[in-house]
């Protein structure tokens, strides 16, 4: 798995904002890093498609290292996004980290679930470009 600490830009000298996306898809996954990074440079995103590698991958980084945000896709092999968050809500040590649920899906019963699990938003992933930049806008905001 690849493992990519806070600080990652070093040659800069400036903290990255690493977020963690758990996204299986290969196409929403380019997709959003295509969109942070053009937005700002900064972003460090780290791609995993299975949930429960998620969370071994979280249990694997010391506490200086841990991702300003979490975005899960609900479906995904491993746990789905609802059982990610209650896993990682049952570890004090994520509490402070802002979970984002984005999924295909408009549920209301995955969204009730997710909110109350901890995440922080359950978004529908758009289908236009305009307004998929204005979801990483907002998402961003929580890295600041």
């Amino acid at each position: 798995m690849k493992h990519i600490p806070i600080k990652s830009a070093v040659d800069t000298g400036i903290e990255s904002k690493f977020i963690l996306s758990g996204e299986d898809d290969i196409d929403d996954q380019q997709l959003l890093e295509e969109i942070f990074t053009s937005l700002d440079e900064q972003f460090v995103l780290v791609h995993i498609g299975n949930g429960k590698k998620i969370t071994e991958y979280l249990d694997n980084l010391d506490d200086d290292e841990l991702p300003c945000l979490i975005i899960l896709d609900y479906n995904m092999p491993g746990l789905n996004a609802s059982e990610i968050l209650q896993v990682l809500r049952n570890n004090h040590r994520y509490d402070t980290i802002p979970k984002i649920v984005w999924s295909t899906s408009g549920s209301a019963a995955y969204k009730a679930v997710c909110l109350e699990m901890g995440a922080r938003d359950y978004l529908v992933k758009p289908s236009d470009m305009k307004s998929l930049v204005a979801s990483v806008q907002y998402m961003m905001g929580f890295c600041r």
